[in-house]
């Protein structure tokens, strides 16, 4: 179970404490809750206190990164707070080309539209697309929020996931890197990803995988990513040196394996496009960042016998990952980017021209909308208590999205702000850490 971060009166981090432990605390009148999410309680009257060094361990991914923190034991290494951080970078690339086919199609039917000014502008040293700054901005953030909750010395970071130039040619580097034990734990953990873990050919899943060329070694296939896919074992033995296209009778089958086959490697290149920039924001934070392969990651976890997430592959980051105690259920915080609202002023038709008025106010009755509330209805349709996100109404009357359903139509009169919105959504849930 994940600990509870806890602050002195002056607001200095302390060691986070059992939730247990917290509870007392509050009932007590001893400490007041400061955060919902994460949890973090505030002391009344203590200054002070003794503290060990925590290490943060960070995961980078494409969509999810995920985020641990670690404490030295007696016998290693003992987990005390764990989450998933889901990036929004596909939707705000989505939302640029949205705006920009907009733009050029105003300008191509010469109509009001905003001249290009790309001719202009000049980017700056370094810069990198919204999309990949935004997966950067979204470590850094709570980065920085976990050093003013937990005494944070040292920061461990996997920047290397996926190596493209072995990718693509796996004769590239040393004998030694071939026949040592991070071998082939590259290729491997990015073909998982690619092909969803599953046999392409009989669609099965939590079974062994084996590495399988689509057009075989004997027929001149190559060990190129673009030729490698993953099946059961039954399958790649029945496939043998079979062309794919004699053993797949499933035209549609056959087609998905070829698309996915030759699909780029985008989320390999948004990793390593935005690795040596998180480590550069990082250690302007003053503490100490250290960087380790995906390999060793890989090999840590699977070495401990721990099933694949992105938090549990955050803890085994590292050498301190090597061995590291993670409980059997452990309570992980899913942390995802919702953004602070949009700079678009109105929304259009598929014409191109407005079918909305101008955007109102982000704010009604003193509440924004994603703020966490708890309402508390004692008659009518909605009668009850809810808690959840809330989505403001200039008319008094907001929805609240709650864990089952979205509540609509209860007055602000009966809202309770717990927690103010910072541009993300918060669910706790409980994870197992080890493979059945």
């Amino acid at each position: 179970m994940s600990k509870v971060f806890v602050l002195d009166k002056n607001k200095n981090p302390l060691m986070p404490c059992h939730p247990a432990r917290a509870r007392e605390l509050l009932k007590g009148g001893k400490a007041r809750i400061l955060r919902r999410f994460p949890f973090t309680i505030i002391l009344c009257e203590r200054e002070g206190g003794d503290t060990q060094a925590v290490e943060c361990k960070v995961d980078p991914g494409s969509k999810v990164t995920g985020l641990s923190l670690v404490i030295k034991g007696e016998k290693g290494y003992k987990i005390l707070w764990a989450a998933n951080l889901e990036h929004r970078g596909t939707k705000i690339k989505e939302a640029l080309q949205s705006r920009r086919a907009i733009r050029r199609g105003r300008r191509h039917r010469h109509t009001r539209y905003r001249k290009a000014r790309f001719d202009n502008r000049t980017r700056k040293s370094k810069w990198l697309p919204p999309s990949l700054e935004s997966r950067i901005g979204n470590i850094e953030a709570h980065i920085k929020r976990l050093k003013k909750l937990v005494p944070i010395e040292h920061i461990a970071i996997e920047t290397v996931r996926f190596d493209t130039q072995k990718l693509q040619n796996p004769e590239i580097s040393g004998l030694e890197y071939q026949q040592g034990e991070l071998f082939g734990y590259e290729v491997r953990e990015y073909l998982l990803e690619k092909w969803q873990r599953e046999c392409i050919y009989c669609k099965k899943s939590d079974i062994p995988l084996e590495v399988e060329h689509i057009v075989s070694k004997s027929k001149g296939g190559s060990n190129r990513v673009s030729n490698l896919t993953l099946a059961c074992k039954k399958c790649n033995q029945k496939k043998a040196n079979l062309p794919v296209e004699d053993f797949v009778q499933d035209k549609n089958l056959l087609a998905k394996i070829k698309a996915i086959a030759k699909a780029p490697l985008k989320d390999a290149a948004a990793v390593n496009s935005t690795r040596i920039a998180i480590r550069r924001r990082l250690e302007r934070l003053g503490t100490s960042v250290a960087a380790w392969s995906g390999g060793r990651t890989k090999f840590n976890r699977i070495q401990q016998a721990y099933a694949k997430d992105h938090w549990i592959d955050a803890a085994c980051v590292g050498e301190s990952g090597a061995k590291v105690f993670i409980p059997p259920k452990m309570s992980v915080l899913l942390i995802k980017a919702m953004g602070r609202g949009s700079r678009q002023q109105c929304l259009v038709d598929k014409y191109g021209f407005p079918r909305t008025s101008a955007k109102g106010t982000k704010q009604a009755f003193g509440f924004h909308t994603g703020d966490l509330v708890k309402a508390i209805v004692e008659k009518g349709k909605q009668k009850g208590t809810h808690s959840g996100r809330v989505a403001i109404r200039t008319s008094g009357n907001f929805n609240i999205k709650t864990a089952r359903c979205t509540v609509q139509g209860i007055n602000y009169r009966f809202c309770r702000t717990v927690q103010r919105t910072d541009g993300y959504l918060y669910l706790n849930t409980m994870a197992a850490s080890s493979s059945p």
